[in-house]
């Protein structure tokens, strides 16, 4: 799947000369935590968040610092946390620097995208335009909805042959030491594994192949299988 099959769109914005507390609003009204900042051609330029407005004046959670902190942290970090806390245009108070992807881009590289920078969402542009907006929840949502892609069943061989094929491809299974049998959908797994998380992500792949209805795990975990 790619973006563009979860994506929410159209998206909800605010011009960078919105007020905050009109952005605060519409947070509320439509029960979202963040909207992309456009300019008057629809380019994005920013993004204001939940997060950008958790130390306000108005609600009186502005960061109360020590003396002696302030003293470390310096006048030029203050100043911007006293205009984050008391300043008015969305232009003051948004989030400059946006991840983005396109229409196209996988999924697997939103999520990681996600992840590696720590954001709940990730704007989808196109042309330099933006057209809808892929959050964590979405990718929940993705997973919940996902349905069984099978109209005509697999035979066991081919459960079989492409069970073994995905685990030959896998570099933390020892697949030479690996067998695999197939009786109705039911797979049995048969063979020695070097560790418990080699043996439960191998138990994982089984689970997860087309056409499998059970998992009978006979497999023998190094150094007891030497034993036997």
């Amino acid at each position: 799947m790619k973006a563009r099959d979860i994506m929410v769109a159209p998206v909800i914005t605010a011009s960078s000369n919105a007020s905050v507390k009109s952005v605060a609003e519409t947070f509320v009204r439509h029960r979202i935590s963040a909207v992309p900042v456009v300019d008057e051609k629809g380019k994005l330029i920013g993004i204001i968040s939940e997060g950008d407005l958790l130390h306000r004046a108005e609600a009186a959670t502005e960061k109360q610092r020590p003396w002696w902190l302030r003293a470390f942290i310096g006048p030029d970090a203050l100043a911007n946390e006293y205009v984050k806390a008391h300043a008015r245009k969305v232009s003051d108070v948004m989030t400059r620097q946006v991840f983005t992807a396109s229409p196209e881009t996988p999924l697997h590289e939103i999520a990681a995208l996600l992840e590696k920078h720590s954001i709940k969402r990730v704007p989808i542009v196109e042309n330099g335009r933006l057209v809808g907006i892929v959050s964590r929840a979405n990718l929940v949502q993705a997973v919940a909805s996902a349905g069984k892609t099978l109209e005509i069943p697999l035979s066991d061989s081919t459960i079989r042959d492409k069970l073994v094929a995905h685990l030959n491809a896998q570099g933390w299974a020892g697949a030479s030491l690996l067998n695999v049998t197939v009786n109705g959908g039911v797979v049995d797994l048969w063979g020695i594994v070097g560790s418990a998380s080699e043996r439960n992500a191998i138990r994982v792949a089984a689970e997860a192949t087309p056409g499998v209805n059970a998992v009978n795990d006979n497999l023998k975990q190094w150094p007891a299988a030497a034993l036997v």
